[in-house]
C-alpha cells in the first residue's frame, strides 16, 4: 500500500472562533428552535411582522387616549361621557390582547385579517370621536394615518375599502355627533384650544408615521430579500440537478469502456511478454489501480444520482468514515501530505453518506491543489455540530472570491468548469442544515470552515455507540493505519 511519511513542519491548524459570515446559514441559527420559529420558517412571516406593528401601535393608541382624555377633562374642564369612552377603550384593550394571544397560536397573518384589524381600529376612532364632538373634534386627522398604513399593509382593493369606510365614518361623524363645547377662536392663534388639539394631532401622526412606516418598510424590503435568496437557491439547485443528470450520463457512458479496459489489462498482466519484465508489470499494476479508482469514482457518481444497483447507505460511526476517507484520500493522492487530527471526542453512530464524502474530498483537493506541500484538517464537535477545518499553505483566496465564494464558475484556477467543487460543498451543506465558512489566514494560506448538525447523519438520539470488542480492536488498527500514513 502507497504510504507517506511523517508530515512536514507546518504551522498549527488555528483554533475556532472564525467571525467571518456563514456562506450558508443554518436553518436553526442562534435563537432559533423555538415552536413559533418552526412555524414561521414554513410561510412568508411579513404578515405576521406587520401585524405585530398594529398591535404595538395599538397600545400607544390606547395609552394616548386615556392620557388625553383625562387631560382634556380635568385640566380644560371639557364635560366628556366619560363613562363611555371608557367603556370604548377597554374593548380597543381587549381587542389588542386577544390579537397578541391569537399571534402566539398561530403566527400566520393574511390580508383579510389585517384589514379586518384595520377596519376595527377605524370603527374604535369613529366611537371616540362620536362622543368627544365628531368631525370638530381635532384628533379626526387621526383618520390619515390608518389610511397611510392600509396603503402600505394591504392589497389595492383592501386600501380603498378602507379609505371609502374611513370617508364614510367622517361623513356620519359630521352629521351625528354633537360638536364639543369649545370656542372657535382661531383668531387666538396657539392659543386656541382647537388649534393647539390640532398641533398635537399632527405631531403624534408625524412622529408614529415615521417609526411605524419605516419599521413596515424594512418588513418589506426582508421580505423582497427573502424572496429573492428562495430565487437563487431555486436557480442553483436547478443548475445542480442538471450537472447531477450530465454526470449520471457520463458515468453510465463511461462504464462499458471502463470494465472493458480493466479486462485488457488483465489480459496483459498474464501475456509471458508482460509478466517477464517486472517494470511493465508494476505499470500494468498502476494501470489497474487507476482504472479501479475511475470505477468506484463512476460508482459514487451512480450513487449519489440514486442509481447504484446493490448498494445501500451502511451504518457506521463519525470517527470510522472519517478515519475510512482519510485513508482513501492519501492512497488516491500520491505524494499528498495531509496532518490529520481527529478530536471529535465520544464516538456517535451515523450513516455513511456519499455526498458528504465527496464535498469533504471537494474540499481537501481544493486546498491540495492551493497547496501541494501541506493540507491540514481537524475534526471536533461544537455542542450538536461536527466541525472540520482544512487548512493549506497556499496563496489564499482572492478578496472578490470570497465575497462569492460558493457561486458556481468562480475559481481562481482560470479554466472552464471552475469553481463547481466549492459550489457543490456549499450547497451539499446547506442541504443538510449546515455551515461554510472560509478566510485567509494571517500567516498565508486559507482556512475553510464546516459545520454540519449531527441530527442530519445520526441514526436516532442514542449517542452511545454500540461497538463490539472486534470493531474496537477493528478501529483501533485502522487509526494505527492512520497515524502511520
Amino acid at each position: 500500500m502507497p504510504s507517506v511519511g511523517p508530515p512536514i513542519s507546518a504551522p498549527p491548524i488555528p483554533p475556532l472562533g472564525d467571525d467571518t459570515p456563514p456562506l450558508v446559514s443554518h436553518a436553526a441559527a442562534a435563537g432559533a428552535g423555538s415552536a413559533d420559529d418552526t412555524a414561521r420558517g414554513r410561510f412568508d412571516s411579513t404578515g405576521h411582522k406587520n401585524m405585530h406593528q398594529l398591535v404595538q401601535l395599538r397600545w400607544i393608541a390606547a395609552l394616548g387616549q386615556l392620557i388625553t382624555i383625562y387631560v382634556v377633562y380635568l385640566g380644560f374642564d371639557v364635560k366628556l361621557p366619560l363613562n363611555y369612552m371608557l367603556a370604548v377603550l377597554g374593548c380597543l384593550v381587549a381587542f389588542n390582547a386577544v390579537s397578541m394571544l391569537r399571534l402566539r397560536v398561530y403566527p400566520e397573518v393574511t390580508n383579510g385579517e389585517l384589514f379586518v384589524s384595520m377596519l376595527v381600529d377605524v370603527g374604535m376612532l369613529t366611537a371616540q370621536l362620536y362622543l368627544s364632538g365628531g368631525a370638530t373634534n381635532p384628533f379626526v386627522f387621526l383618520y390619515l394615518m390608518q389610511v397611510t398604513l392600509g396603503a402600505m399593509l394591504l392589497k389595492s382593493w383592501s386600501t380603498w375599502t378602507l379609505v371609502a369606510v374611513a370617508l364614510c365614518c367622517i361623513g356620519g361623524l359630521a352629521l351625528a355627533a354633537r360638536p364639543l363645547p369649545l370656542p372657535l377662536d382661531h383668531a387666538s392663534g396657539v392659543a386656541s384650544l382647537y388649534i393647539q388639539g390640532m398641533l398635537v394631532c399632527f405631531a403624534i401622526n408625524a412622529v408614529l408615521l415615521v417609526v411605524f412606516v419605516s419599521r413596515i418598510s424594512h418588513n418589506l424590503r426582508a421580505r423582497d430579500a427573502h424572496l429573492a435568496d428562495l430565487r437563487q437557491r431555486a436557480a442553483e439547485e436547478e443548475h445542480i440537478v442538471r450537472m447531477g443528470l450530465l454526470a449520471s450520463g457520463a458515468a453510465h457512458e463511461l462504464g462499458t469502456p471502463l470494465a472493458t479496459l480493466a479486462v485488457i489489462l488483465g489480459d496483459w498482466r498474464r501475456m509471458p511478454a508482460f509478466a517477464d519484465d517486472p517494470e511493465l508489470t508494476q505499470e500494468i499494476s498502476e494501470m489497474q489501480t487507476q482504472v479501479l479508482r475511475c470505477k468506484s469514482i463512476v460508482s459514487g457518481i451512480l450513487l449519489s444520482a440514486g442509481e447504484a444497483r446493490g448498494e445501500a447507505p451502511v451504518e457506521t460511526t463519525v470517527r470510522t468514515f472519517l478515519d475510512d476517507l482519510i485513508i482513501e484520500w492519501r492512497e488516491t493522492r500520491l505524494g499528498a501530505t495531509l496532518e490529520y487530527h481527529n478530536d471529535f471526542g465520544q464516538d456517535l453512530r451515523i450513516i455513511s453518506d456519499s455526498a458528504l464524502k465527496q464535498m469533504i474530498g471537494n474540499v481537501l483537493d481544493n486546498a491540495l491543489e492551493a497547496s501541494p506541500e501541506w493540507v491540514g484538517l481537524r475534526v471536533t464537535r461544537a455542542g450538536a455540530d461536527l466541525t472540520l477545518i482544512v487548512t493549506d499553505r497556499g496563496p489564499g483566496f482572492p478578496a472578490a472570491m470570497l465575497a462569492q465564494l460558493g457561486k458556481p464558475y468562480q475559481s481562481s484556477k482560470g479554466r472552464p468548469g471552475g469553481g463547481l467543487g466549492l459550489f457543490l460543498v456549499v450547497n451539499v451543506a446547506r442541504t443538510l442544515g449546515g455551515r461554510v465558512w472560509a478566510k485567509n489566514l494571517p500567516q498565508g494560506g486559507a482556512m475553510v470552515t464546516l459545520t454540519l448538525p449531527l441530527a442530519a447523519l445520526t441514526l436516532d438520539d442514542d449517542e452511545t455507540p454500540d461497538v463490539s470488542d472486534e470493531q474496537d480492536g477493528d478501529q483501533d488498527g485502522r487509526e494505527d493505519k492512520v497515524d502511520a500514513s
